[in-house]
């Protein structure tokens, strides 16, 4: 799970394994794979590096 933020100031945890793909119209918009969308203050750098650094933590064998 990934911490973002709403665009009115709410934080919340979206699951990073059901992220479809994530685009910026100009704001930053996550698409599940269920097709929800939602908008996120965060950039949409931010969203992947999240999402990078959570499959590391749970992939991580020799950990």
């Amino acid at each position: 799970m990934i911490p973002v933020t709403r665009l009115n100031g709410k934080r919340f945890v979206v699951n990073a394994e059901q992220i479809r793909y994530i685009e910026t119209t100009p704001d930053t918009m996550i698409t599940l794979m269920n097709g929800d969308k939602v908008m996120v203050k965060e950039q949409l750098e931010q969203v992947v590096e999240l999402a990078i650094e959570y499959n590391r933590q749970i992939r991580c064998f020799a950990c």
